[in-house]
């Protein structure tokens, strides 16, 4: 059963809100779109744990991945308006360990923009190790590039949160959670939090693996399909075909930037409440869709940072394919901009920015429009980028504007 309220005017949202229940798609979930400063969805509905059958509510929390990297951004930007620090300077100028291994000339912009060339950890770091931010801050300040910070782009899944969160940590002398939970979260009455207390802990949505199977399933994984036809096998050097290869091969770059640290050995991985607690700057974020959603408005409306800062932010720093995912890619400063990694309706191409998360969360601001929605669900999907389900709802947001 679906919950909450809905304007009018935006019932195209409830539709495939709901449709994904009816579909099979979802175990629980919610959705949240504001329009300026008028909440205009607030939807949620499902279970919040399939073990107990605990119910998904108005306040349950969600770890949301990837969607934190854009709070942590807007943290370093935040900072960088005061004038702790200059976006273009070297990053050695407030942090000089870091000019080790050819990367002296990398900037802050370089940090932000997943082109400093520091995808993936050196070496094997246990997740125990990887919850000090500062240890995690200095493996990377040693670490030769993969390629000159600058030349080329590529997805830094987990160590963007220590890259840019070292900027919050030296500017400010508090972590990630710790700014966040000052000068953003708390101000604004947001439910959201980069490192959850056990209160929240305890009613945050659990994660569970699934997958909707249909006649076609058989065919997308390369055997026949329904009807006995076999697809045509991919182009080797489709980039879709890379990345499918580079998930295969444990010693690819993909692989070494996505499975390092490796949650997976954690007792029940990101369900574990360690991981809730640690509050990883990259993708540890628990919150619910009504406030992330809330994050973007006041992020639109110059609440957080200012317009200026805003605009220079959402400009394409980098656009093409990715040297990590190989698939195109595009960012601004803290940002993801449309693209295949980042899909959204053709009205949101040139102004839409924000963030999508592991397993299938979205969080999107769109500048012109004053359109800001969050997605968070609980059934994780093996998407690439924010995935079907998430855009269905961002397809029928915009319709509705």
């Amino acid at each position: 059963m679906i919950e909450g309220h809905c304007d009018p005017a935006f019932e195209a949202v409830r539709t495939a809100f709901t449709d994904g229940f009816e579909r099979g798609e979802e175990f629980g979930a919610a959705v949240a779109v504001y329009l300026g400063d008028r909440c205009v969805v607030d939807l949620w509905g499902g279970v919040a744990d399939r073990r107990s059958g605990r119910p998904w509510e108005r306040d349950t929390p969600c770890l949301a991945f990837s969607c934190t990297k854009a709070v942590t951004g807007t943290s370093a930007l935040l900072l960088a308006e005061r004038g702790l620090y200059d976006l273009a300077a070297p990053v050695t100028s407030w942090w000089p360990e870091f000019g080790a291994a050819g990367k002296e000339a990398a900037t802050a912009e370089h940090l932000l923009s997943h082109q400093v060339g520091l995808p993936a950890l050196s070496r094997d770091v246990p997740v125990a190790e990887a919850h000090d931010p500062a240890a995690v801050a200095a493996l990377l300040a040693a670490q030769a590039p993969e390629w000159k910070p600058g030349t080329a782009h590529g997805y830094h899944a987990l160590t963007y949160g220590w890259l840019a969160g070292e900027i919050v940590r030296r500017c400010s002398g508090r972590t990630v959670g710790e700014f966040v939970r000052d000068e953003i979260a708390g101000p604004l009455g947001l439910d959201l939090h980069v490192g959850a207390p056990d209160d929240v802990i305890e009613r945050t949505a659990r994660l569970s693996a699934g997958r909707k199977v249909d006649k076609g399933a058989s065919a997308r994984k390369g055997g026949p399909s329904a009807t006995g036809e076999v697809p045509r096998p991919m182009n080797p050097n489709d980039p879709l075909a890379k990345m499918m290869a580079g998930f295969r091969d444990p010693n690819s770059l993909l692989n070494r930037t996505f499975g390092n640290p490796d949650i997976n050995r954690l007792p029940g991985g990101n369900n574990n409440p360690e991981m809730l607690r640690a509050g990883w700057p990259a993708l540890g974020m628990v919150t619910t869709a009504r406030a992330l959603a809330g994050f973007y408005r006041d992020l639109l409306a110059g609440q957080i940072v200012s317009r200026t800062t805003l605009r220079d932010a959402v400009v394409r720093r980098v656009a093409g394919p990715d040297r990590v995912m190989y698939i195109d890619s595009s960012f601004g400063l803290g940002f993801m901009r449309p693209s295949l990694v980042f899909l959204t309706p053709k009205a949101g191409w040139d102004s839409a920015f924000g963030h999508t998360g592991l397993g299938g969360s979205i969080s999107l601001g769109d500048i012109e429009s004053g359109l800001a929605l969050a997605y968070i669900p609980n059934r994780m999907g093996d998407e690439v980028s924010g995935g079907v389900r998430a855009y269905r709802l961002l397809e029928a947001a915009y319709a509705s504007l």
